[in-house]
């Protein structure tokens, strides 16, 4: 019960003693709730970041204890769960929209425009919801929350090579789409050397 044990000794523990499994969330609750802020806002990552430790506690007799490390297998989690809300709230939106469907003046499309012109993060963030899912959610974890391709490979379930690939065509596209409106994109990306593995 030290805090030299690694993450896969604390699941290996919680196995037999639940309460143990409080450590792990003691760890890396705050991580996971920011990769969920910067994806969905701070309210919905509350919810999102308890319901993927529940979900962890459920799957731990699933988890690999001879890996030390879990926080790649919580991101995995985290976007699953990402995804099931995205489509549950893309279909609330089309619904809302059949229904209150509402035309807005021209001023307010041009204000709008221009507001959302001014800022890079809105339209890094809107080209960032037009590149595909997939492509999307291996980006995110290597540039935002600094995990390596094998830690990326392993919160996703895919081969090391379908990250790289993932990761570059994401780039490529995210490029390609901020180059449209003028400015020179500014891709945040981890320190040398934390790509490899």
């Amino acid at each position: 019960m030290g805090v030299s044990e690694s993450d896969g000794e604390v699941v290996a523990a919680a196995r037999s003693d639940p309460a143990r499994f409080g450590e792990l969330f003691d760890r890396h609750f705050t991580t996971v709730f920011r990769y969920l802020a910067r994806r969905v806002g701070t309210v919905e990552a509350e919810d999102l970041a308890a319901e993927v430790f529940v979900v962890a506690f459920r799957r731990r007799f699933d988890y690999d204890v001879g890996r030390a490390r879990a926080l790649p297998w919580l991101y995995g989690i985290a976007t699953n769960l990402l995804r099931r809300h995205r489509r549950s709230e893309q279909r609330r939106m089309a619904a809302l929209n059949r229904v209150t469907h509402a035309e807005t003046s021209p001023f307010e499309d041009r204000l709008l425009a221009e507001l959302e012109a001014t800022d890079l993060a809105c339209r890094v963030g809107a080209a960032l919801l037009r590149i595909r899912a997939r492509d999307r959610d291996a980006l995110v974890l290597h540039a935002w929350e600094r995990l390596t391709y094998q830690e990326v490979s392993e919160a996703l379930g895919v081969p090391v090579g379908t990250v790289r690939s993932r990761i570059h065509r994401a780039r490529r596209v995210l490029r390609e789409l901020l180059g449209q409106s003028g400015e020179e994109p500014q891709v945040v990306t981890p320190p040398e050397g934390a790509e490899d593995g």
